[in-house]
């Protein structure tokens, strides 16, 4: 029963993450976390963050990440197989069409109304993952008492870096989780 809820689970996330992984994650989290509450959320966004640091596109690192965690190796390929199925399909649909119809203006105009609606997922789910970071608590349930400095001090840096040198996101990761170690090694020595 939990293979056919993961399958279909992924066959929503492979059908609607319109604008790629990023904008899978929202919809991994909601059958997930939310629907079928498989995982908490700081496991979900534990296996964001490792599915982000593996090579690979995020919306299958995600599933089989899920699928192992949930239902070991048939899990991962059900929810790789669910997740690339309906991806694959629409993509050959698509291709045909829009290669014969991509100078007809109102396809230019769907796709361009379609954009904000995918920035708006993928902001969403970046704000989610964030305020885990900040608060270890969704949006809904915000508790200013619980923010935590170091991981605040470890991102503005990290968007500093990013934005104004433009340096390479792995360097960013890998220094972060440095960072990050050595600071929680000595906050736990001293207290």
């Amino acid at each position: 029963m939990i293979l056919l809820k993961l399958f279909f689970a992924f066959i929503q996330v492979g059908l609607f993450s319109v604008g790629g992984g990023y904008a899978a994650i929202p919809l991994i989290q909601e059958q997930i976390v939310d629907i079928y509450g498989m995982m908490t959320l700081e496991e979900f966004s534990d296996l964001i963050t490792v599915a982000e640091m593996t090579p690979g596109p995020i919306s299958i690192n995600s599933a089989t990440f899920v699928g192992m965690r949930v239902a070991g190796i048939p899990g991962v390929i059900i929810c790789s197989v669910g997740c690339i199925i309906p991806s694959f399909c629409i993509c050959l649909i698509l291709a045909h069409f829009y290669y014969k119809y991509r100078s007809v203006k109102g396809v230019q105009v769907v796709l361009s109304a379609m954009r904000p609606a995918v920035v708006a997922l993928i902001a969403s789910a970046g704000a989610s993952i964030l305020m885990l970071a900040l608060f270890q608590s969704e949006i809904q349930n915000l508790v200013v008492e619980n923010f935590r400095i170091v991981e605040f001090v470890i991102f503005a840096v990290a968007l500093f870096l990013l934005r104004k040198f433009k340096m390479n996101a792995i360097t960013i990761i890998l220094g972060s989780g440095v960072v990050g170690t050595i600071v929680y090694t000595v906050i736990n020595l001293i207290g």
